[in-house]
């Protein structure tokens, strides 16, 4: 720099970044632009001659470094190479899939036991812009193979596996074999599980979503979503425009949260685990529940196709109680030690009564249907000890 500019220049122009070594830990890229050295080299990076962060709205390096490492944990261990975006939420990752896939016209294949805010993307969102959704059991193929020829407009199959919040579980490899003789593209959310439990991609999927707010954070300090698909698929270039003109991306702050969450997310599904496994068992075996959803039951309906397509059983799981709407709401007014919030994946252990709360506004003959009922308990099993949850579960249901 020019000795002899101003002293006002000189607190306006930028530090010179002086590091010798590199860090340990991921830096915040908090720019929200970078510069280039010359036109020709503006011009390269504009043009994708050349790779180069432009506009943190496009991506920067902390946020291109989370979504890449999560590319990496869907793709672990297969034999082809994954990309992955880092957004503003999981319902980012959501909508802005679909709107890079979908057109009026198109259909959407899904189940009717999904997280109530994706029911409502589908049916008050998309459905407005002509494209409609059809729901079904996912689970019942010959039931699916049938739409599939009868619907040529169905274009995607979006699933949830474990559902939200019935953990029923779906065949991943059968859904994409059946999707993929009717050029039909398969999405699954697997933000219950994460790429430690479960990767879909393995099963044929081609795109897996996470609301990385909930486990792959770990730590509930952070809002984000992450989309991840195939290195190769035609979408890819899509899903990007999307996101730079939607403007859906994340932000340098959350993304590095999320890492900095992601470096115990092994250990902690495996205190969820064995957590969410003791709290079933004692649930399983209590007068006042009527039934327990939870995989790694030998008693759910799905207990050997979670065990095929799962590591573990993960921290997620819900029980009904007797008495319905009002044994639930009086259940969640007594929790003194767990917390009633509408969120999930935290390291504490958080309980949400679904029909008062996050599918409050899905029809409940549509909730009641796919077994989402007025007193239906969600539990994200967290990782205190287990004596101190299932004492304060017990006295709560009273």
């Amino acid at each position: 720099m020019n000795k002899n500019i101003g002293f006002e220049s000189l607190c306006a122009k930028e530090a010179k970044e002086i590091r010798t070594t590199k860090p340990h830990q991921l830096p915040i890229y908090a720019a929200s632009t970078f510069q280039f050295d010359s036109i020709e080299e503006s011009m390269a990076v504009f043009t994708g001659e050349k790779q180069g962060d432009i506009y943190s709205r496009f991506g920067n390096p902390t946020i291109n470094a989370v979504a890449d490492k999560i590319a990496k944990m869907e793709a672990h261990g297969a034999d082809f190479e994954a990309f992955g975006f880092l957004l503003s939420s999981g319902m980012a990752a959501i909508s802005t899939l679909l709107f890079s896939t979908l057109q009026p016209g198109d259909k959407v294949l899904t189940q009717g036991n999904l997280y109530g805010g994706t029911t409502d993307l589908l049916l008050k969102v998309l459905g407005p812009l002509q494209i409609e959704t059809i729901i079904t059991d996912l689970k019942n193929l010959d039931e699916v193979e049938g739409i599939l020829q009868k619907e040529p407009a169905v274009k995607m199959i979006y699933f949830e596996t474990p559902a939200n919040p019935t953990l029923d579980c779906l065949p991943l490899r059968e859904i994409s074999a059946v999707a993929k003789r009717h050029n039909c593209i398969t999405v699954a959310d697997n933000t219950f599980c994460t790429p430690y439990l479960q990767q879909p991609m393995l099963h044929g999927v081609d795109f897996v979503l996470h609301s990385t707010t909930k486990y792959l954070n770990g730590h509930g300090n952070s809002v984000a979503g992450a989309l991840v698909g195939r290195e190769d698929h035609a979408l890819k270039s899509k899903i990007f425009q999307n996101i730079k003109l939607i403007g859906t991306n994340c932000n340098s702050w959350d993304a590095w949260l999320i890492n900095n969450g992601m470096k115990t997310l092994a250990i902690r599904l495996d205190k969820h685990t064995e957590n969410a496994t003791k709290l079933a068992q004692y649930l399983e075996n209590h007068e006042q529940v009527i039934r327990v959803n939870y995989p790694g039951l030998a008693s759910h309906p799905d207990y050997d196709l979670a065990k095929a397509q799962m590591r573990k059983s993960g921290g997620m799981l819900s029980f009904e109680l007797k008495g319905g709407l009002e044994a639930g709401k009086k259940f969640m007014n007594s929790l003194q030690f767990c917390t009633l919030a509408p969120t999930l994946g935290d390291v504490d252990t958080l309980i949400l009564h679904p029909a008062s709360m996050s599918h409050i506004n899905v029809d409940p003959e549509i909730r009641n249907k796919v077994g989402i009922t007025d007193g239906l308990i969600r539990v994200s099993t967290g990782i205190e000890r287990i004596e101190d949850i299932i004492a304060d579960i017990e006295q709560a249901i009273g």
